[in-house]
């Protein structure tokens, strides 16, 4: 029986990607997948699929095309069967979507994936190094392309050589191309909280976002933009001044994994006066906060360093 992933894309529009699993007892033989604008189209397509491959004949015939258009696919294309097959069923992190959909856009992709040899990665990660990006952020490269060829061979049973990644990794970290990132300690100039504060102010007086309040909390908290936003009443208890943070973020189990804090006496007064207009505590979008964030700040002769 095929089953229809839904995805809501940041644009808003909205994909329904169909899969369909053919089974041998507990052994998958052959999986299929498309994507619809609509989900009443990957309904009909699965089920009119689902009968002709019923038909042992156009089984062999699929199967004998996989192996076959193995030869030619690309790495891109896998990134992009792999964000579609187990995005929805992962709920993973908006920082590992970003990184895939950034691979899949890069011009190293164009690499057909049976082709795809250690000296093709380590010159990917000198390129991208050359171009600006850090050891730590080119070794995730390694780890995200690693996971891919990995689903690649165990899901669709295409031989790529996952090997290969970790081959390229000890080369690149002889070659310290690569690095394990490394603890911030960045802490605020002496008039840049300042300068934030007053740059906030004045938008806050026409904004909906209150975000010197959401400054001061994040300092006093040390808590993420998104676990701020999913901060509820319901979980804070006045008694013990502590709160609940759902889904902390965590390397491998992210659901799930509620934590209790402490507020500090600020981090407490901060939250008791805003508005309960909702069962968040911050009812705000996480990205449109980074956007404020991260949005150009008028600058002084002397602008300081970047915002952390």
């Amino acid at each position: 029986m095929a089953h229809i992933l839904t995805r809501k894309y940041g644009s808003g529009n909205t994909r329904h990607t169909a899969v369909i699993r053919i089974r041998r007892g507990t052994t998958v033989i052959y999986r299929e997948a498309k994507t619809f604008a609509h989900r009443s189209a990957a309904i009909t397509w699965a089920r009119h699929r689902e009968v002709q491959l019923e038909d042992e004949a156009q089984l062999t015939k699929a199967m004998q095309g996989v192996q076959e258009g193995a030869a030619e696919i690309t790495v891109a294309a896998l990134i992009r069967w792999y964000i579609d097959t187990f995005e929805s069923i992962s709920k993973w992190q908006r920082s590992k979507q970003t990184h895939l959909e950034f691979l899949e856009r890069h011009p190293f992709s164009a690499t057909v994936a049976l082709r795809l040899n250690v000296s093709q990665l380590v010159n990917h990660i000198k390129a991208r190094r050359a171009d600006g990006a850090g050891p730590a952020t080119v070794c995730n490269d390694l780890v995200w392309i690693g996971v891919v060829l990995r689903a690649a061979k165990s899901v669709k049973g295409l031989p790529v050589q996952p090997s290969i990644v970790q081959e390229a990794r000890t080369a690149c970290r002889e070659l310290r191309l690569i690095a394990k990132a490394r603890k911030r300690d960045r802490r605020f100039a002496p008039d840049e909280r300042a300068r934030l504060r007053d740059y906030f102010e004045r938008r806050d007086r026409r904004a909906e976002i209150p975000m010197n309040d959401v400054l001061d909390f994040a300092i006093e908290s040390t808590r993420r933009q998104a676990e701020i936003c999913r901060l509820r009443w319901e979980d804070n208890d006045a008694r013990t001044r502590t709160g609940l943070v759902r889904d902390a973020k965590h390397p491998f189990s992210k659901e799930g994994n509620h934590r209790r804090f402490k507020y500090t006496p600020e981090a407490w007064a901060i939250v008791q006066r805003q508005p309960r207009t909702s069962e968040f505590v911050f009812p705000y979008n996480a990205k449109s906060i980074g956007a404020r964030v991260h949005s150009r700040m008028p600058r002084a002769t002397d602008p300081g360093p970047a915002l952390p």
